[in-house]
């Protein structure tokens, strides 16, 4: 079969090397979605510990914890559930007081419900989950709840129904029915329930031994953790480019997917498996603030700690008809090109859209049913709001591990992350004012300016007259140096 064919609908390729694995959900040729993970930053989300409460905040109805990490994490009264004798945690009605729920010096097991992001730490519940191929067993829920992207309610009938008739047989507890659940057989369930049921009797006993801050169940690696989570019916085969990832890959899947170890492949072409579909130059793309769109027309796309803002702009897209369907036509192509950058991306938290304000309210509504639809497919939870009244859409996409951007990047060094730095001619100023103080506080014999070259060939063109004019009135002698190594808005003024 050549790779990239068009009958193909949905893939997955996995590069996997000693320190790094990725892995790429393409939808008709075209990435959607990329996961990393690195050897010293491997992920924790779904992780449990056994934790120590080291301080109780009653202003924040919250707690740190010390689950053995470098920062101490964060653990919100609603995310707490009591604990009941041996150490396991049964659902009980919640309070609000952080006081009545722990107490400094507790131990709890806890599970990490986002990765620690930027200077913050990890985020905790007490309300486990456990998922496997099918199912998510919480140990503390009740009854049985089914995905809400099965839409056939017959399917859903008859999952729930299933889930429901083999319950008396396992421990109690709560199950959800995961996406790919849909047409699942009844002992493919079965199965499933009684792994999770071995997995928690583990997990429990190891949880109620361990000392404080250790790690008690760590989730799969990427490699296997991809199967588990994103090999659904659409997928028609995943690519995986190391041998050993490849065979522990085949033996998940003959262990808890027997239906779809046929779709896993060892490739063994001579191009670099994320070369298929230009996925390497995506990614690269993706760290991109500018997002061209087919039309002419741009996305420009910036991620703070507080939130994500996305401002959608026509650029050379003139249309056809009028301006009105110039601006409609862009924010169409732009609602599902944003959807696809923020799987791709991974952007979480609060996102607010600046879509071209449009006339028409059919064409506002389309806009936004649009957005929706194109976020339909993707992984996370999202919640779009109403149109604000400046026109902005206001929506949340669930973070639980840390963005592409600040997976691959860090703030760059000249301009400490602001994204942008002085001009020239601002620095040049800057100079002026500084060989004015330092002639004027010291005896010398002259002065030295050391600067990028932007700013020396400025000095001796466009502002040599204002640097004559300068001399004269300190009455000494300047002398400039281009320093090949300074940043554009770095200098030093050296007494000679």
């Amino acid at each position: 079969m050549e790779y990239g064919s068009a009958s193909v609908t949905a893939e997955i390729l996995v590069n996997v090397t000693p320190r790094e694995s990725r892995a790429a959900f393409v939808e008709s040729g075209v990435l959607q979605e990329v996961h990393i993970e690195r050897a010293n930053r491997l992920g924790i989300t779904s992780n449990l510990y056994k934790g120590r409460v080291s301080r109780v905040l009653p202003g924040m109805q919250a707690a740190f914890m010390d689950i053995g990490l470098e920062r101490t994490a964060f653990l919100h009264v609603s995310d707490i559930t009591r604990r009941e004798d041996v150490g396991v945690e049964l659902e009980a009605p919640p309070t609000d007081d952080i006081r009545a729920a722990v107490a400094e010096g507790d131990e709890r097991l806890v599970q990490v419900l986002k990765d620690p992001l930027g200077t913050k730490g990890a985020r905790l519940t007490t309300f486990i989950t456990l998922p496997s191929r099918f199912l998510v067993y919480m140990p503390q829920g009740h009854g049985v709840g089914v995905s809400s992207r099965i839409e056939e309610e017959a399917e859903r009938l008859r999952l729930r129904s299933l889930v429901e008739a083999f319950m008396p047989e396992t421990r109690p507890g709560g199950y959800i029915v995961r996406t790919v659940a849909e047409g699942a057989g009844p002992e493919a369930l079965r199965a499933d329930m009684l792994f999770l049921q071995r997995l928690w009797e583990v997990v429990s006993e190891a949880g109620y031994r361990a000392p404080a801050g250790q790690l008690v169940h760590e989730d799969l690696p990427l490699h296997v953790r991809i199967l588990r989570d994103l090999l659904g019916q659409d997928v028609e085969r995943v690519l995986v480019d190391a041998p050993g990832a490849f065979a522990r890959m085949i033996e998940f899947a003959r262990t808890f997917m027997p239906d779809s170890e046929r779709k896993i492949e060892l490739y063994r072409g001579n191009r670099p498996i994320l070369d298929l579909y230009g996925v390497e130059d995506e990614i690269k793309k993706a760290l991109d603030r500018k997002v061209p769109l087919k039309s002419g027309g741009y996305l420009i796309i910036d991620q703070t700690e507080a939130m994500t803002t996305i401002d959608v702009n026509t650029g050379a897209f003139v249309g056809h008809r009028n301006l009105e369907d110039t601006i409609f036509r862009t924010n169409l192509e732009a609602a599902v090109a944003i959807a696809r950058q923020l799987r791709l991306r991974n952007l979480g938290g609060i996102i607010i859209i600046d879509f071209i304000d449009m006339q028409d309210e059919d064409h506002r509504r389309q806009v936004l049913q649009a957005l929706e639809k194109s976020l339909a497919t993707d992984h996370a939870r999202t919640h779009i709001s109403c149109v604000s009244p400046l026109g902005l859409v206001e929506m949340t996409r669930k973070r639980t591990r840390e963005s592409l951007e600040h997976l691959l990047c860090r703030p760059c060094p000249a301009c400490e992350g602001r994204r942008y730095v002085k001009t020239p001619e601002t620095v040049a100023y800057e100079i002026f004012r500084e060989l004015l103080r330092q002639a004027r506080q010291f005896e010398v014999q002259g002065l030295m300016v050391l600067a990028h070259q932007d700013v020396v060939e400025l000095l001796l063109d466009e502002e040599s007259a204002a640097l004559g004019e300068l001399e004269v009135v300190v009455g000494k002698p300047i002398r400039l140096q281009t320093e090949a190594l300074y940043a554009l808005d770095q200098y030093d003024v050296v007494l000679v």
